[in-house]
């Protein structure tokens, strides 16, 4: 999985899947640009992989415009931003469901705009889209505005994966179980019992342990580097919906 001279942009790389991802990446020889909007955690991560890094709010178009203009042509994007909500239908207000779909498909939508003109001129090009297994694949209780913009990444990508097979571009949606995550320990702590929702996180996956940043980092790179995959949905949920 070799990525020498391949131009990779990350998004919300600051930290957790994001961030192992542009790491991963770095180390299969690709250029790398990892954005976020935590200047922070981008200044980190330079420290420590040596990528390129860049503010980028994909919450909005000039942002987002603005930076894949500075960087040039796109091989490959991940998107990896979004926002986990709790709670069924009858707890979520409007404004939650705007802002979860903002961030978890809208912005996917922006990048891919952004990036596709460039790699329609290469006549190559993957898409690596982050869904979930609590999405089209599995309903997950008190996951409803969560599992209902994830199943949209997945017709999202099947969407241009289909309109676009034909010019070179590739687009697949990755579909992760519970994966050790600062986003992960932010929910654990909400619940009030830290170990306790921590345990009941671990006793629903038939592997018997929380999945790593790392171990879905593998799979996204080797999506941007499969050549005849397209429009798929992998999951990799240590057995959870098997």
């Amino acid at each position: 999985m070799k990525l020498d001279g391949k131009t990779i942009l990350v998004t919300a790389a600051g930290q957790g899947i994001g961030r192992a991802a542009a790491i991963a990446f770095a180390a299969a020889g690709g250029r790398v640009v990892a954005t976020d909007v935590n200047a922070a955690a981008l200044e980190a991560l330079a420290a420590d992989a040596g990528v390129e890094t860049a503010f980028m709010n994909v919450l909005d178009d000039g942002s987002v415009a603005e930076v894949v203009g500075k960087v040039g042509p796109v091989d490959v994007l991940f998107n990896c931003a979004g926002v986990v909500h709790g709670g069924t239908i009858l707890d979520v207000q409007d404004k939650d469901v705007d802002f979860a779909y903002d961030l978890n498909v809208k912005s996917m939508i922006r990048t891919i705009r952004a990036v596709l003109p460039g790699m329609l001129a290469k006549g190559d090009g993957s898409i690596v889209n982050m869904s979930s297994v609590a999405s089209s694949v599995k309903g997950v209780p008190n996951r409803f505005i969560y599992g209902t913009t994830k199943a949209a990444v997945i017709g999202l990508t099947k969407a241009v994966a289909a309109d676009y097979v034909a010019k070179g571009i590739r687009c697949n949606a990755i579909c992760p179980g519970t994966v050790d995550s600062p986003s992960l320990h932010d929910r654990l702590r909400a619940q009030g019992d830290y170990e306790a929702a921590r345990a009941a996180f671990i006793a629903r996956q038939p592997i018997g342990r929380i999945g790593t940043p790392e171990e879905i980092a593998d799979l996204v790179v080797y999506l941007a580097t499969a050549t005849y995959t397209t429009g798929a949905v992998h999951v990799i949920d240590g057995g959870w919906v098997n």
